[in-house]
């Protein structure tokens, strides 16, 4: 993750949705997602902590929504986490990230300028 990588002023998603993932990610399944970061769902599915209630807030968020922030086990999340990704990143749009964002005030991500295209220039 890069540092113009517009997730690490942001977080909305990390403190939206649950963020939910099979329990085999789990450290003492043999995964990398600390034991005691998680609650459980039900049999199949465990939760982070603080996502599993609203307002979420994952516990592994640190920083403030909308102006910094950053995953203190970023090494280590779950799948969920690792597959979510930034309105527009690798030119993708994704609704979830508008979504969240707007439940926290933010703005929508842009698409990016394609190198090249004057934004003046009729196609």
């Amino acid at each position: 993750m890069s540092d113009s990588n517009p997730c690490l002023t942001c977080g909305a998603c990390c403190a939206h949705f649950r963020v939910s993932f099979f329990w085999g990610e789990c450290q003492s399944a043999g995964g990398s997602v600390p034991d005691d970061s998680v609650v459980p769902i039900n049999t199949t599915f465990v939760a982070m902590i603080g996502t599993d209630r609203k307002p979420a807030r994952c516990s592994a968020l640190m920083g403030s929504i909308g102006q910094g922030v950053r995953c203190t086990m970023y090494e280590n999340r779950s799948s969920s986490c690792q597959d979510f990704q930034a309105s527009w990143e690798q030119g993708v749009h994704n609704p979830q990230c508008d979504a969240a964002r707007a439940a926290h005030g933010l703005e929508p991500l842009e698409p990016p300028l394609e190198p090249g295209i004057s934004p003046d220039r009729v196609a």
